[in-house]
């Protein structure tokens, strides 16, 4: 044997020896629901019931097309009798265990299975069965495993649990109710003397501490504990001494200088922790864990590293439609990836814990976490509820990114169990009680859920800090963004404001394999998110980005002196803005008859990153050069210190009456205009355009865009969408090469119909009102169903509401028609219907030919067809009359709550207020139907630079 074999050999040995040393883990099932392992199974009833076959493991068996679905409310829809389906599901699996196994210690370990299971292993029961779904559970079986032979594992898992308390806990709730084993089973293998477990509490100033649990100690005589950063640089080490039957040891030394764990830097360090006889290692295992130092000064705040954190966060189920609570490390990454995209900084695991790899991801990341024992408005009893708070915080503890133990939810809180979470948490995290109730404030913090506007403020009045675990109910449109800068606000300036958490993350839709995958949301109940069930963004998504963007930038339009310079707040807690990067485009937009949409960039730069420190203002200067006023839109891209997009900000540069005149300047074939009458009708004609205007009403009645005679079915407006139209006068008078039609009504209102001799139809309006309006301005009638798609120079691209103009930006947009009511299949997104922000020109493609509309005034708003807000007995809120409308105000929506259980929107704070109106307000409205003709029929039709309404 040559050198080289030598020391090959002696490397796998030693590999080998440390292998050995180390807990070897052998899984029998799939280690996610993408990787899968097939099982046998039966189950007593529903669908597939009563004889054997074959199941994917892990799984909910109804999601494999057995028993049958169960949503947590269903007692409320089928009465008072009502009783869950009990289903018992029997698993049957076969295992080798190798021989180098057979001095060792062998655990099975159950990550999750739903709900009671009972575990056999070659016909002998592993332990007693197991009580509660959502919790890692494992049975010592090393005096049952035959090594080197085929072992017989049998599982009988009942979906409803024989303990009523765990029932109440897990199973009455506002979420679908699952069966079998969903998280990955597996068999380790440990020596004999080992460390099952540890508990880490690093603080900020360096200090570590852990409790290092032991198990089977004879021979072994210390633990050696070793830090390392995340370079895998060794920074500290320390050793205990350890005697025979230790069952646990504390350790403590420091570090100087490390780098702190935050959200906003998720620094992480290892710990390994090497249990020896002598010199001779018998056990190793490893921890990742974070320096940080959390604090809840009463009647102040929640501090992490000494300085105040807010909390910008929202609830999470664990969820996916095709296979319910049974996910991937994948959709772990890609939620916190999501809460961090809207720039949030916090999520509570509601109802349960959550996968561990979620947990890891939030470490890595930066998350602060709630992780919530279950109970969702009912306890567990106290002899259950101190097992699964052990398995929950043995499991947990050391993940930095958990600040705070919740103990059950709205009412599911079991005062008893508050003091067992420090008995396993070395670091003694606050308890916190998520409570939907006032008065039951707990560790000086008060989560009272869905108060409004106006009792939040009295209840940041009072002597405890205020974070609600629940806020803005987001079913359907409603709640999420919708007025959250108020609610922001009012947090970010108040002392005992500690922010709070939006419910919910996603619309809990269910692939019902009962019903060919059909997405099920369970009516009003489930459509709770701000994304759909395979994380679709809805139009709250963006706006929560911008509102909780902690670089903060208020300025809604450039002032006349701008000189490049843009006031800037610094909201992080952590980091200076110096730390971020600033860049600036100027662009010229697409123009309506392009086949484009979006924008030209014509000159990009970098701003210089402001030094401005956390929760300071300041000022970001651009440096833009200085012909800046030639172009169309500016664009303002932040990005964070690792280059991810923080929020980009965008200005249109040219005013709308400045568009107006380039629409007019681009349309250069002149026709004479004449006006002809009948007993009803005056018609207003161009070339081959006819327009009529009914005589008494003063309103569009038909249009004729050629020749042959085609009409448009474009009509029936402007009607004020306030007050009657009580005609007062009607005239038809000429002004130079133009004819104009002017309309009174009695309420003092006024319209004026002129008929341009480029062919472009103008209207110019006004009226006049005083008190509090839902919407204002006016509306036509289109026959949706003629409607393809519709493109607008203004904010998009989603639908907007009074108080949820954020996150929409400048831009062209193009939306193709859909019909999607949000929070509901099919989750086509943007929905095509909806108020839209501050439009310049919209053109609409239709089965008849293009319909364009710009008008000359600043911030108009469009609505588009018939959408609502919320559902419930009917749609809210009401919609204008007609079905296109071009407003100078539109309503605010409310929550689900809001609405049904205060009738008033209003309390969700002032941008939710009905709109103060009192004043007459004036708006032009050019109207251009089919494609402008530029004189040369056998030329494909292209638009020059200065287009129609563009600017």
């Amino acid at each position: 044997m040559n050198f080289t074999t030598k020391i090959f050999a002696f490397l796998c040995v030693c590999s080998q020896l440390l292998f050995s040393q180390s807990k070897e883990i052998q899984f029998l099932t799939g280690k996610d629901v993408e990787q899968t392992k097939e099982w046998d199974f039966w189950i007593n009833s529903g669908r597939k019931s009563g004889s054997w076959s074959k199941i994917q493991v892990p799984s909910h068996w109804e999601q494999q097309g057995f028993g049958s679905y169960n949503y947590g409310r269903d007692y409320v829809t089928y009465g008072r009798n009502f009783k869950f389906h009990d289903e018992t599901g029997v698993y049957k699996h076969k295992f080798t265990i190798p021989h180098s196994w057979k001095r060792k210690t062998i655990n099975i370990v159950f990550e999750g299975s739903m709900t009671d299971t009972e575990v056999k292993i070659n016909g002998k029961l592993a332990g007693e069965i197991h009580q509660g779904a959502f919790y890692e559970f494992k049975y010592d079986i090393s005096d049952k495993i035959q090594f080197g032979k085929e072992n017989i594992l049998e599982v009988k898992v009942s979906k409803m649990s024989a303990d009523k308390s765990v029932n109440n806990a897990e199973r009455l709730a506002d979420y679908w109710i699952l069966g079998g084993i969903f998280r990955p089973v597996y068999v380790e293998a440990n020596p004999k003397e080992h460390i099952p477990w540890t508990a880490i509490d690093a603080k900020a100033d360096g200090t570590f501490r852990s409790n290092i649990y032991v198990k089977g100690i004879h021979s072994a005589n210390n633990i050696i504990v070793e830090l390392f950063n995340a370079e895998n640089i060794l920074v500290a080490k320390s050793q205990l001494q350890i005697q025979k039957e230790d069952t646990v040891k504390q350790i403590q030394f420091s570090i100087k200088n490390p780098k702190l764990w935050t959200a906003e830097t998720p620094n992480l360090y290892k710990a390994k922790f090497t249990l020896n006889k002598n010199k001779k290692t018998i056990s190793q295992t490893e921890e990742k864990f974070g320096f940080r130092t959390i604090e809840v000064r009463k009647g102040d705040g929640i501090f992490i590293n000494g300085s105040k954190v807010k909390m910008k966060g929202i609830n999470r189920h664990v969820w996916w439609p095709e296979t319910g609570r049974a996910i991937t490390g994948n959709i772990d990454l890609m939620d916190v990836q999501l809460i961090k995209e809207m720039n949030m900084n916090a999520v509570r695991c509601s109802h349960y814990p959550p996968n561990t790899s979620f947990l890891k991801m939030c470490d890595s990341l930066g998350l602060y976490v709630l992780d919530e024992l279950a109970g969702w408005q009912k306890k567990y009893s106290t002899e259950i509820g101190k097992k699964l708070v052990k398995e929950m915080v043995a499991r947990d503890t050391n993940h930095p990114s958990i600040i705070f133990w919740s103990n059950g939810n709205e009412g599911g809180h079991n005062f008893d169990l508050d003091a067992e979470f420090a008995k396993y948490d070395l670091s003694n995290r606050s308890v916190i009680h998520a409570h939907h109730k006032p008065g039951n404030a707990f560790n000086g913090i008060d989560c009272n859920h869905y108060e409004d506007y106006y009792s939040t403020k009295k209840i940041l009045e009072d002597e405890n800090i205020y974070m609600p675990t629940e806020f803005l109910h987001a079913q359907d449109d409603g709640g999420g963004g919708t007025s959250l800068a108020d609610y922001w606000e009012l947090h970010w300036n108040s002392k005992k404001g500690a922010g709070g958490f939006l419910w919910a993350f996603v619309d809990e839709g269910l692939a019902r394999t009962d019903f060919n995958n059909q997405i099920d949301v369970n009516a009003i109940n489930a459509p709770d998110g701000i994304l759909g069930p395979h994380r679709e963004k809805e139009g709250s998504f963006y706006a929560i980005r911008e509102i909780y963007s902690p670089v903060k930038i208020d300025l809604k339009t450039l002032p006349n002196n701008f000189n490049g310079t843009i006031p800037v707040e610094n909201r992080y807690h952590f980091t200076n803005l110096k730390d971020c990067r600033f860049e600036w485009k100027l662009i010229n937009f697409k123009t309506p008859f392009s086949s484009e949409s979006g924008f030209d960039i014509v000159k990009t730069g970098k701003a210089e990153s402001p030094d401005i420190q956390p929760t300071q203002k300041g000022k970001i200067n651009l440096n833009i050069p200085a012909n800046w006023k030639e172009h169309e839109g500016l664009l303002l891209t932040a990005t964070d210190s690792s280059g991810k997009e923080i929020y980009t900000w965008a200005w249109k540069l040219k005013p709308n009456d400045e568009i107006s005149k380039q629409f007019s300047k681009s349309l250069t074939k002149i026709n004479p205009v004449s006006v002809v009458e009948n007993d009803s009708l005056f018609i207003l004609k161009s070339d081959e355009k006819e327009f009529a205007i009914g005589k008494i009403d003063g309103l569009l009645k038909s249009v004729i865009v050629d020749k042959r005679g085609k009409k448009m079915t474009f009509k029936n407006g402007p009607v004020f969408v306030n007050g009657k139209m009580e005609l007062s006068s009607i005239k038809s008078f000429g002004e130079e090469q133009n004819q104009l039609i002017e309309a009174k009504y009695k309420n003092g209102n006024k319209i004026i119909w002129k008929l341009n001799s480029n062919g472009v139809l103008e209207l110019n309006y006004e009226y006049s009102l005083s008190g509090d309006f839902q919407f204002s301005g006016v509306s036509f009638d289109y026959p949706e169903n003629y409607v393809i798609n519709a493109k607008w120079l203004g904010k998009g691209p989603y639908h907007v509401w009074k108080n949820r103009l954020h996150g929409q930006t400048y831009n062209v947009w193009q939306n193709l028609k859909n019909s999607t009511r949000t929070g509901q299949s099919p989750w086509m997104y943007p929905e095509f219907k909806g108020y839209f922000d501050d439009v310049s020109w919209l053109q609409l493609d239709t089965a008849e030919g293009k319909i364009t509309v710009g008008t000359k005034q600043e911030k108009m708003f469009v609505r588009l067809f018939d959408f609502y807000g919320i559902y419930g007995a009917k749609g809210y809120p009401e919609l204008p009359i007609g079905n296109i409308s071009f407003l100078d105000a539109i309503p605010p929506l409310g929550t689900v709550l809001a609405f049904n259980i205060n009738d008033k929107t209003e309390s969700i704070g002032p941008e939710s207020e009905p709109n103060h109106l009192n004043g007459t307000f004036k708006r032009t409205l050019y109207f251009y139907f089919g494609l402008p003709d530029l004189g040369d029929e056998n030329k494909q039709f292209t638009m020059p630079k200065e287009n129609i309404l563009t600017d």
